[in-house]
């Protein structure tokens, strides 16, 4: 198990760098998630994580590529809701890398 420091705060993650304890989540969570993957969230990237969030609210699990495109292109519209935008906001792996930054468990069906 490794450790996300954020300033006195010890926060523990898993062995693929999600967070061990959804509670720990926060914005200066994922910002310090986001700079670890070299990524800087903008309000697009925000947009998303909120999605991502409010679909695990809902569902209680963390959706995979397809689920999420889906589900984005119903909230957001097609021109938000589809893999080129996906996937240029998280660095080709929208579903893995979103749910890290979200706070979430890692999707199910992703290796």
């Amino acid at each position: 198990m490794s450790m996300l420091s954020l300033g006195e705060r010890q926060i523990p993650l898993d062995k693929d760098g999600y967070l061990v304890d959804r509670n720990d989540w926060s914005p200066e969570v994922a910002e310090a998630l986001a700079a670890q993957e070299d990524l800087t969230l903008t309000p697009e990237h925000w947009e998303i994580l909120g999605l991502l969030r409010d679909f695990y609210a809902e569902f209680q699990l963390s959706p995979a590529t397809r689920p999420l495109i889906r589900y984005a292109a119903q909230k957001l519209g097609p021109e938000k809701g589809n893999s080129l935008h996906l996937n240029a906001l998280f660095k080709g792996t929208p579903a893995k890398l979103a749910a890290k930054l979200a706070g979430l468990p890692k999707p199910t069906n992703c290796l």
